[in-house]
């Protein structure tokens, strides 16, 4: 414990911790954003129709439903760091097999397989990194370990951009695969949770723990949890699966939509690091209020987007708010429990927003199939952020700089 508490080691350990899982979070981006450029390359080589494509991002969220549930679940029994190695192994291993698939029923089984390690080893990093530093920075570190993901998301687009249209899908999901090869590094070099270490020999049952997460305690801060997850995962989902397919069905080409989407992706990493700056300093509920409003008012202006300019600019401001508001929900949730659920807490919560995930595709395929226009899609989105934005502001307390139990 000494290396995370001495002054003189503070930063070198924290700043290991953070590069480490970063990188973990770095890979799951990748991973999520080559396949919204992939969904729109299967259009074309499998002669997909709008619904299809819609079940293949829900398959993903399906499988992250399940695999947050699971292993957050089995964070708090078995430890943060081997359920954070094991996740990282089934989502990289799975993504490369992916390559290889010719139907689109064997390639959204491995989807669901991708999805079960995106959706287990997202919540437990950010619970393994606030557990991990100190209080007076724990919101800023955990936002900045999230800001791995428009790395990951970068490196996307530019494959997507200089890959899939040279040499195809496959060859970019197997580049997906490298990971794997990082998660065998982490065995040896990732240390585990210190208030887990700590926690270790205290044996709760599951049900236990998850009874406990309901408990008159902490019902409020996890109905709260539950509404802004389900919004939030719902319209991201919805909104960033389908951007390059959506830019395609305003009219550009496959290679001007991705490279308009990596345009938007820039705006990423500004988004995370006002984030970052912000909340030790007006608090973890003022920055996802702020950011989820942001992002509802973005949603709304690109759903009627009619000019290139229009569109790019509040594409910008949509990734600028929404991925700043994900950081801060990132570092705000581990918060609201004690170390012995928090894990479950955390993954439980995630759970539940990834039904919203799984929702939020089919909606906009539905709806595709259905006639109605890309401003009425992205209304609705626009709606599901504001609810999230007021279960923060009515039923949230902050935890600014506040110990874990």
């Amino acid at each position: 414990m000494a290396t995370l508490t001495e002054k003189n080691t503070v930063p070198l350990s924290r700043n290991k911790l953070l590069g480490v899982a970063g990188l973990g979070w770095l890979f799951d981006a990748m991973d999520v954003g080559i396949l919204s450029f992939v969904i729109a390359a299967l259009q074309v080589d499998w002669n997909l129709n709008a619904s299809q494509m819609g079940w293949i991002g829900s398959v993903n969220s399906i499988g992250m439903a399940v695999g947050a549930f699971v292993f957050g679940i089995y964070a708090d029994r078995v430890g943060r760091k081997k359920i954070f190695i094991i996740t990282l192994l089934l989502f990289s291993l799975a993504s490369g097999v992916s390559a290889l698939t010719t139907s689109l029923a064997a390639f959204m089984l491995l989807r669901f397989f991708v999805g079960m390690g995106l959706g287990g080893e997202l919540p437990v990093a950010s619970t393994l990194v606030s557990e991990s530093v100190p209080a007076n920075e724990r919101g800023r570190v955990v936002v900045l370990l999230e800001s791995f993901w428009a790395g990951g998301w970068l490196i996307a687009a530019l494959i997507s951009y200089f890959v899939i249209p040279s040499f195809g899908w496959r060859v970019a999901l197997l580049l997906t695969a490298l990971p794997a090869l990082y998660a065998l590094y982490l065995r040896i070099k990732l240390p585990d949770s210190p208030q887990f270490s700590a926690k270790k020999d205290v044996l709760r049952s599951i049900s236990t723990n998850i009874k406990d997460v309901w408990s008159k305690k902490y019902r409020r801060p996890t109905l709260m949890l539950w509404i802004v997850w389900f919004t939030v995962v719902f319209s991201y989902y919805g909104m960033f699966l389908w951007l390059p397919s959506v830019m395609v069905l305003k009219g550009f080409t496959m290679i001007q939509s991705f490279g308009y989407v990596l345009i938007m992706t820039l705006a990423q990493l500004p988004g995370y690091f006002s984030a970052a700056w912000l909340i030790e300093k007006a608090g973890r509920k003022f920055v996802l209020v702020t950011y989820l409003i942001g992002t509802a008012a973005s949603a709304l202006v690109f759903g009627n987007a009619d000019t290139i300019a229009v569109l790019i600019t509040a594409g910008a401001f949509l990734s600028f708010f929404n991925l700043g508001a994900w950081g801060a929900l990132y570092a705000y949730s581990p918060e609201q429990y004690p170390t012995v659920i928090r894990g479950t807490g955390t993954g439980m919560a995630a759970s539940f927003g990834r039904i919203g995930g799984i929702l939020g595709p089919l909606l906009v395929g539905f709806m595709l199939t259905a006639g109605y226009g890309i401003g009425w899609i992205f209304g609705i989105f626009c709606v599901s952020i504001i609810i999230g934005a007021l279960a923060v502001a009515f039923l949230g307390t902050e935890t600014k700089q506040m110990e874990l139990e």
